[in-house]
């Protein structure tokens, strides 16, 4: 089962873009969904300053932007 995740975002983020991309790097395979938290009003009030922020679906565990490859794998990684 693949592990499954969240990718809270904004079009037009350039810091969002470069969340994406790196997730795109990770070497285990991941479920991933990204959120535009624009069309949510309490999504907004949540990360709206804090974007982009990746979400583990199984414990609800965050991961606040900056995060580099290394970050980002051993967050992936973790039970």
């Amino acid at each position: 089962m693949l592990n499954a995740f969240i990718l809270y975002s904004s079009e037009g983020c350039h810091l969002c873009e470069d969340a994406l991309a790196l997730c795109h790097q990770v070497p285990s395979q991941i479920l991933l969904t990204v959120v535009d938290i624009v069309e949510h009003n309490d999504l907004v009030e949540q990360y709206g300053q804090h974007i982009p922020v990746l979400q583990r679906d199984f414990d609800g565990k965050e991961l606040f932007w900056p995060f580099d490859l290394a970050t980002l794998c051993k967050f992936i990684e973790e039970k």
